[in-house]
């Protein structure tokens, strides 16, 4: 009986398909690390911000009042409890950020997008909407929505908690 080498075997081996569903999970992983490291560096080089930072004052700018429950922040932003306290720790530091304690409950904190946060978020916002334009700008508005609303389901987003 002949024995094959390992480059025989592997020349034998049929090549592996991808799958469709595959490659849009690969190709959305790729488009999502690209975009944020554009948004990352243009966030840090211009306004001294993370794009994790970012995400945090765009969430309590789009709150009520301006702030969230840390619990729901955290689950927006898809880290644990003392996740969000690590990264809200530096913002607070800034002044960007603020806790607020639940008069009504003490094991309820809140984090408050103070003004100089809001002011910063305005400024930050010119900027992560130009990279957006540009970004999406081969799309047409119904494909925008249609792709916002695959990409909301994937990450099971919907209105109470975008």
């Amino acid at each position: 009986m002949k024995t094959q080498s390992i480059a025989e075997q592997d020349s034998a081996q049929p090549e592996p398909t991808t799958s469709p569903s595959l490659e849009f999970c690969l190709r959305l992983t790729r488009a999502y690390a690209t975009l944020t490291r554009r948004l990352d560096n243009a966030l840090s080089s211009v306004h001294g911000l993370s794009f994790g930072d970012f995400m945090i004052l765009y969430y309590l700018g789009r709150s009520p009042g301006k702030r969230l429950r840390r619990v729901d922040l955290a689950e927006r932003l898809e880290l644990t409890a003392s996740g969000v306290t690590r990264t809200l720790l530096p913002l607070e530091k800034l002044g960007l950020v603020e806790r607020q304690p639940d008069p009504r409950d003490a094991r309820v904190g809140y984090a408050l997008l103070s003004d100089a946060g809001q002011q910063l978020l305005d400024y930050a916002l010119v900027s992560v909407q130009a990279i957006a334009q540009e970004a999406t700008q081969t799309l047409s508005a119904d494909q925008l929505e249609a792709q916002s609303a695959l990409l909301g389901r994937l990450a099971g987003i919907h209105l109470g908690n975008s």
